[in-house]
């Protein structure tokens, strides 16, 4: 297929540069990746296998924990297979379509995550700070809801965006520098006014990132006067341990996402190779280190991984 066939507005296909500057390495790369994607993989397809066998595992917070696992899987899944191509194969067309679709997947798993990781904060909130009333609380049917909210606010944010990318006419040429299918790097290919896009995005963005994370370090200042109120040291330490894994995982998503934010706005004169990936690292390391961070932190969970590997029940 010509690559200049084009319809009324936009290319039959796009072409993904991998990582620019880099080419030459992409097999060394590609070794990394692979083995990040493979862990995510297992990680994330055991946790979600552990919580649905036991039944003792049916509780709120191990909930929360399963719906992040198979965020996770969505969102590494929805572009490392296409980045392994581009570096194994040089595999490096992608249609349009199917470009807006990584592109929704992407961001939009990318919003319910920080959803979840809230979500996951209140959990620790009520735990803590409202020990007596937690399972009345937190309801199966409150955390239904909640899961339902947290995909409909990302389905709601990230459906105009792939609308708003099929009315430009794109005459910059089909080639992405990117190695996956990322709202920015299209709209630069994008000809006519893009200003809508780009404050569209960085709103979002903001909302998202600001409104979450705000929330997040409300619950733990609440949690952090609970936890100093308590008379002995032993339950002091029991309530931090409690958090511990959700601290993790909270900074495991949003460092990667800060650093590249500010990265784009302070050092703009940086390689794009080390835009890209600083990118790709905030995709891979939380679907690859949240299983870890769960596995080693919380005991109902290292005892079913055990007993898994060992065959009995540990």
């Amino acid at each position: 297929m010509s690559l200049s066939n084009i319809t009324s507005t936009h290319p039959v296909v796009f072409l993904l540069m991998g990582i620019p500057g880099l080419e030459h390495l992409h097999i060394w790369i590609s070794i990394p990746f692979c083995s990040a994607y493979t862990l995510a993989l297992l990680g994330n397809c055991m946790l979600l296998f552990i919580i649905q066998a036991d039944a003792a595992l049916h509780e709120p917070m191990y909930l929360f924990l399963a719906m992040l696992a198979a965020i996770d899987l969505v969102l590494s899944s929805s572009t490392l297979p296409k980045m392994l191509a581009i570096f194994w194969f040089r595999d490096q067309e992608i249609n349009f379509y199917a470009c807006l679709v990584q592109m929704f997947f992407l961001h939009s798993f990318s919003i319910m995550e920080s959803a979840v990781l809230l979500a996951m904060a209140f959990d620790c909130y009520v735990a803590i700070c409202k020990p007596l009333h937690y399972t009345t609380i937190l309801t199966r049917p409150l955390i239904t809801k909640i899961g339902m909210a947290a995909v409909t606010r990302a389905v709601a944010l990230m459906t105009p965006l792939p609308f708003l990318l099929r009315r430009f006419h794109y005459c910059r040429g089909p080639v992405i520098a990117h190695c996956y299918c990322e709202h920015m790097a299209v709209v630069r290919l994008a000809c006519g006014d893009t200003r809508f896009n780009n404050i569209y995005g960085i709103a979002v963005a903001m909302f998202i990132v600001v409104l979450d994370l705000l929330f997040v370090i409300l619950s733990y200042i609440f949690i952090l006067q609970a936890v100093l109120q308590l008379a002995s040291q032993e339950a002091r330490y029991k309530a931090f341990g409690t958090c511990v894994s959700h601290i993790g995982a909270i900074l495991a998503f949003y460092t990667p996402v800060v650093i590249s934010s500010v990265m784009h706005r302070v050092a703009r004169r940086a390689a794009p190779h080390v835009h890209i990936l600083f990118a790709s690292f905030y995709l891979l390391f939380p679907p690859m280190v949240n299983p870890i961070i769960y596995g080693v932190k919380t005991k109902q969970i290292r005892e079913r991984v055990l007993g898994l590997f060992l065959g009995k029940d540990v």
